[in-house]
């Protein structure tokens, strides 16, 4: 029979096994770096504090060793969202948030969570993004030098504009609204007979105010962080087009670094996404009133009504289809399950 005192010893070595198990390495193993993340929009937006989230998570997870700089508006790419992509690939930049619409420039196939009225909710996107084709997308940064390390959130997108209240297609034409520079949105706007002007986000603003575009479309945590409400009147909701952001590192960066500091990035980056991701659904359930507040007259579309919007948009999945790999078309078929 083992005495008291034994038994506490080894049951206290037993713990620091388990703990010491737990622990990939001590933090004097993690190399020292500072690292910048550049992320397109305000300082105020869901993007941002995400980003700061994932920075604050690594820091404090290396103890200090890992510190990386967030800078938003893009400031480091002068406001490019195309130039920011770009410094990330060539190491310029260490890591961003960026939609998987800006990653359709280098593979069009990252177009393909973002189809018109794909998805109908958030537990189809969820769903979806969760599955292997969401998996297997993540993976594909890996092929232009990025390391895909978790799903963000920059939500349905929403129009906007200052001329009348869109409620049908018909209404659309003739409009001229800002869209990123994102080949899918051409062909969408087109097929709906808008004018689709390809800017830089900071250059929105300005634009609205010299009357030089209608409009613009954006998650409703974008348009408020923005203050776009400053500039449009009339926001039309209907969750044309999901966007999802991707946290991606430099991979040559992420391939440099020990397994222990690379599952600390990792495991930082999808709980600091988790998080993004419930800020920027918080945004778009509660400040639809704020927007009302500053004046924005809100349309909310029935069902009915989407259903004209999507069957115009038909041929944009005919055009599509041969630009985007089969196994990550499956993401479609949640398609034919909401019509």
């Amino acid at each position: 029979m083992l005495n008291h005192k034994s038994g506490l010893c080894i049951i206290v070595a037993g713990l620091a096994v388990i703990l010491c198990s737990c622990i990939p390495a001590t933090v004097s193993d993690i190399p020292a770096r500072a690292w910048k993340m550049s992320v397109v929009t305000s300082e105020d937006s869901a993007w941002t504090k995400g980003a700061q989230l994932f920075a604050d998570l690594v820091k404090q997870r290396s103890g200090g060793r890992i510190v990386i700089t967030v800078y938003p508006n893009a400031e480091l790419a002068g406001g490019n969202q195309v130039n920011e992509l770009t410094m990330l690939q060539d190491g310029s930049i260490d890591f961003t948030y960026h939609s998987n619409l800006l990653y359709s420039n280098l593979d069009q196939s990252f177009a393909a969570i973002s189809m018109p009225w794909l998805f109908t909710d958030y537990t189809q996107v969820d769903t979806a993004l969760s599955g292997t084709a969401g998996s297997e997308l993540l993976k594909e940064t890996e092929a232009y030098g990025i390391e895909g390390l978790a799903y963000g959130e920059n939500g349905f997108r929403q129009l906007t504009n200052s001329k009348l209240a869109v409620r049908t297609p018909d209404d659309l034409h003739g409009l001229k609204i800002r869209i990123p520079d994102v080949e899918l949105y051409n062909s969408i706007f087109t097929e709906l007979g808008a004018t689709p002007i390809t800017m830089n986000f900071p250059e929105v603003t300005g634009a609205l105010k010299q009357g030089k575009i209608d409009g613009q479309e954006n998650p409703v945590d974008i348009i408020v962080s923005s203050r776009l409400y400053d500039v449009q009147n009339h926001i039309t909701v209907w969750n044309y087009s999901y966007d999802a952001l991707i946290l991606g590192m430099n991979k040559k960066e992420y391939d440099s670094l020990p397994v222990a500091a690379q599952d600390i990035i990792r495991q930082a980056a999808i709980e600091a996404s988790q998080e993004q991701v419930k800020l920027s659904r918080d945004a778009a359930r509660t400040k639809l009133g704020l927007l009302r507040d500053k004046g924005m007259t809100v349309t909310e579309l029935t069902p009915d009504q989407v259903k004209a919007f999507r069957a115009a948009t038909d041929p944009v999945y005919a055009e599509w289809s041969s630009k985007i790999e089969p196994n990550i078309q499956k993401l479609w078929e949640i398609r034919s399950i909401s019509e």
